[in-house]
């Protein structure tokens, strides 16, 4: 159902130290001009923190400050793996997800959607180097830049973002203000590489980026193969979607 403009839509970003500011800023740049919409940052503290490559922001409301949205947004980044044993982030996004109208998440801010358990059957996607680990959480795997499963949206990587929000945007608003958006941010992608995903990107460019993110990669893994035996999955079977 689309959001008349004359009601209030609550929005909120979850984001946290370490985490891909574009996976916050890009998807603000769509929920912003949602009619309506009051959109607000939030972080288990106050007080700056710095994003995965140094960009300082500063959440405006903690979990304890926020009543219940209508959209709850979570972020990915370097950051997720510290939130993934962390019960008050958990419990703050499990809290939120009963009653928000949609949850969306970008990048491996699926993975912290995962850890709070609300992966089990649902069709998921996230960053390609974090793909093969949401059966981990009970998901569907979807090799697609964004997915929709009823009222949860999910975005792949970083950038995916962007593509994301417009979809939440078209769901709440319906596809003519979803298009107006895009048009007023001029999203109109023509990189000057085709190497945006492993499909296209050159060999020696797969695996050097492989190589970067394999410690996080690493942990990534042995973290979710711990929080499927606490969740009773048992096993990180890949299962298509």
């Amino acid at each position: 159902m689309n959001q008349t403009q004359s009601v209030q839509l609550h929005i909120g970003s979850v984001i946290f130290p370490r985490v891909d500011q574009i996976d916050f800023t890009g998807p603000f740049e769509v929920f912003s001009r949602i009619p309506n919409a009051a959109c607000v940052s939030i972080a288990k503290e106050r007080g700056p923190l710095r994003d995965g490559r140094g960009l300082i922001l500063t959440p405006e409301k903690t979990f304890a400050e926020v009543g219940q949205l209508d959209l709850l947004h979570v972020a990915g980044g370097p950051g997720q793996e510290a939130l993934m044993d962390d019960e008050e982030t958990l419990e703050f996004i499990r809290r939120q997800s009963m009653n928000a109208r949609y949850v969306f998440s970008v990048c491996t801010g699926a993975l912290l959607l995962g850890a709070a358990g609300l992966l089990r059957g649902r069709k998921v996607t996230t960053h390609w180097a974090a793909f093969h680990l949401l059966s981990y959480f009970g998901a569907i795997p979807v090799d697609e830049r964004v997915v929709v499963d009823g009222n949860l949206v999910s975005a792949a990587g970083v950038t995916a973002g962007i593509d994301g929000a417009l979809r939440v945007a078209e769901l709440i608003c319906g596809t003519q203000k979803a298009q107006e958006i895009q048009l007023e941010i001029q999203y109109a992608p023509d990189p000057p590489f085709n190497s945006g995903s492993v499909s296209t990107a050159p060999l020696e460019v797969v695996a050097a980026v492989r190589s970067a993110y394999q410690p996080l990669t690493d942990a990534r893994l042995a973290t979710a193969r711990r929080i499927s035996g606490k969740l009773g999955i048992e096993d990180g079977t890949p299962r298509n979607g």
